[in-house]
């Protein structure tokens, strides 16, 4: 029997998760899919926001200005990529100008810290590449952007090192309230036994809250968006976040430098029924080739390596929904986490301890502290790395070419943390496979790592999810 039950991986489950650790309490995180943040965490535009978007006196508001600063706490408590951009919101047309001066006064009324109204000539000295008729811009120095994937991951191993479980592949199918307990069914037969629910799940978290819940006080609705990703050859080519003037779908489309040297362009947003239909279109990648040229005309799109879309848990509440139900003692609702979700996630995580289970206990004295990761091994030096090939003669044998990832690299990411088999797992992890050929020519060194370390049949590798093999039948067999 568990105290807390965490249903979702995602960003905000696993900061959950994290700061439930630091409590003496049996605690076990769930997620339908095979690996950790394989939705919205995953796909999306990666940034820290300032907070001079959200609507003031809104939890969005409160939560991404103080989930901003909190992220400069988790670089030197997790050690995750924090690429410390700012940001420009340019306007360009003199019918939106004016956009800036509410902007302006909304960042300063949300506590945003140091926000600057730039003429066109100062925001043409920090990014010459911008469109030359832009009028004039917000500054938002304290923005910021991150790896998504790898805060997450990182979030849920050092919950994992303290004592939280973990289970994949767990889809919740029932929930049922007896006894003071909650009966949670995964996989239509597996029961669990927990004193508390967090639903945590994204943009499933309506149907979650509809397993127990016969009038769920909010609605999700999937909204997609689409991306280019540019290949790290064009790093330093803009380096703040820019945004356009947002509008009534959104803060628009966005020109978003990577902590690994890419560019993403986007993202669409448009509204769809289905919650887990993340593929692109011609149409939405032409739309953000037609606006982002408000923002710039030198955008290299023939330097793209691959396009992506992800969905976002739009919410009919409006705002974030962070409360305790109000039929079921101890089944708290975290749902309707669009953006700036990620941005507020540690703070999303605070509040709803703090604020709203409210736990009252002192936090355990010998919580682990999160261990360094190793630098990656191409930016070492050269000193350093003959160190290193002797220690570990497979960081001699580069099989990423593009990103220059060696086989030990591979090896340590197959047995981090809980572990991991799958082709992508092993690229979001190490980043074999996510430069510009895309896995072309590592993929199949990576199968065959991934094979012998996990002592299984290469046949039985799969891409991510389950039932996903990479190789179905041999194509080229003696007669």
């Amino acid at each position: 029997m568990y105290d807390y039950t965490i249903i979702g991986a995602g960003i905000i489950g696993t900061m959950i998760a994290r700061e439930l650790s630091k409590f003496h309490k049996k605690i076990l995180i769930l997620d339908k899919e095979n690996d950790v943040a394989n939705h919205q965490t995953t796909a999306n535009s990666a940034i820290i926001h300032s907070g001079h978007d959200p609507k003031e006196g809104t939890l969005k508001a409160r939560l991404c200005v103080l989930g901003n600063a909190l992220y400069d706490e988790l670089e030197q408590e997790l050690h995750i990529p924090l690429l410390k951009t700012g940001a420009l919101v340019i306007s360009t047309d003199p019918d939106e100008d004016e956009m800036i001066d509410i902007l302006f006064e909304r960042a300063l009324k949300n506590g945003v810290k140091n926000p600057k109204i730039l003429m066109r000539d100062e925001v043409l000295a920090l990014e010459p590449k911008l469109n030359p008729n832009l009028i004039r811009a917000l500054s938002l120095p304290s923005t910021k952007v991150t790896y998504p994937w790898e805060v997450a991951l990182s979030c849920l191993e050092h919950a994992h090192q303290n004592g939280v479980e973990f289970q994949k592949n767990a889809l919740v199918t029932g929930i049922k309230f007896m006894g003071d307990m909650y009966h949670i069914e995964i996989n239509f037969k597996d029961l669990i036994l927990s004193k508390s629910v967090i639903n945590a799940s994204g943009v499933f978290s309506d149907q979650v809250a509809n397993l127990i819940e016969s009038d769920v006080p909010y609605q999700i609705y999937p909204r997609k968006g689409e991306y280019f990703v540019l290949d790290r050859r064009v790093k330093g080519l803009f380096n703040h976040v820019i945004y356009p003037i947002p509008g009534p779908a959104g803060k628009g489309v966005l020109i978003v430098p990577q902590v690994h040297g890419n560019i993403l362009v986007g993202p669409t947003s448009i509204i769809q029924m289905e919650k887990d239909l993340a593929s692109t279109t011609k149409h939405g990648l032409e739309k953000i080739k037609v606006e982002s040229r408000k923002l710039s005309h030198d955008i290299p799109f023939d330097m793209t390596i691959r396009s992506f879309a992800g969905i976002r848990a739009t919410s009919s509440f409006e705002d974030f929904y962070i409360q305790e139900s109000k039929v079921y003692p101890q089944f708290y609702h975290v749902a309707g986490i669009d953006s700036p979700g990620l941005t507020a996630a540690p703070a999303i995580a605070k509040y709803l301890i703090d604020e709203v289970i409210k736990i009252k206990e002192p936090q355990k004295e010998n919580w682990i502290p999160y261990p360094k990761k190793p630098e990656a091994f191409f930016h070492l030096d050269r000193m350093e790395q003959l160190d290193l090939i002797k220690a570990y003669p497979k960081h001699g044998k580069i099989i990423c070419k593009c990103e220059k990832i060696t086989e030990q690299e591979i090896i340590h990411a197959i047995h981090r943390g809980f572990g991991c088999d799958t082709i992508k797992g092993i690229k979001k992890r190490a980043r074999a496979g996510a430069g510009l050929c895309q896995g072309g020519y590592c993929e199949p060194e990576v199968l065959k790592i991934i094979a012998k370390e996990t002592k299984q049949d290469l046949k039985d590798i799969n891409y991510y999810a389950k039932n996903t093999p990479i190789l179905v039948k041999e194509t080229k067999v003696k007669s």
